[in-house]
């Protein structure tokens, strides 16, 4: 079994959380018993996490042998140029090492089907903000976050839309579908 869950800003990626008091987990919108996230999401990064009851599935999810696809969107702070958009599809040094050559593109505006993050990102007149589409086939620890920040655009939101053949499509956030293979 494959479920798409579109994870909330600020929700635990794992189904239990013993801090106090609790954050918000993955039970709070998974009903289903015995299925495990495939991979992670931030605490504080949104959108596309896929959960399976089938280890084998999740190890060729997430093996980065196999190189899976990941797209983003991600909300920069600046206005990004050229030859940043360009050092993000070379690949960037990170300090544990360069990334993989990832494909980015500079979006016009955010997406119209993108739903407001809550608590909305902060808005500052003074500092423009813009959106990038970025595709990588690694999953380091922060890595789109680190990217961004190594060219300088940090990153004000960052949403999962793609893993591999599975698009986030038109769920919302928390809610879940199970995927067909």
């Amino acid at each position: 079994m494959l479920i798409a869950l579109n994870k909330p800003f600020n929700t635990l990626c794992q189904f239990t959380d013993r801090t106090v008091p609790p954050r918000r987990t993955l039970a709070e919108f998974v009903k289903i018993p015995e299925v495990y996230p495939a991979g992670r999401l931030d605490f504080d990064s949104e959108g596309l996490l896929l959960l399976t009851d089938d280890g084998k599935l999740a190890q060729r999810l997430t093996d980065p042998r196999h190189k899976t696809d990941k797209t983003y969107l991600v909300q920069v702070e600046g206005n990004p140029s050229d030859a940043q958009i360009a050092q993000l599809c070379k690949g960037v040094l990170l300090n544990d090492g360069p990334t993989l050559p990832a494909q980015a593109q500079r979006l016009d505006t955010a997406p119209d089907w993108l739903w407001p993050r809550d608590p909305p990102v902060r808005f500052r007149k003074s500092v423009p903000d813009a959106w990038i589409e970025l595709t990588i086939r690694e999953g380091r620890n922060r890595q789109v976050r680190r990217m961004t920040a190594a060219v300088g655009l940090p990153t004000l939101r960052l949403i999962r839309v793609r893993i591999g053949d599975v698009a986030l499509d038109a769920l919302a956030p928390g809610q879940t579908r199970v995927v067909q293979r």
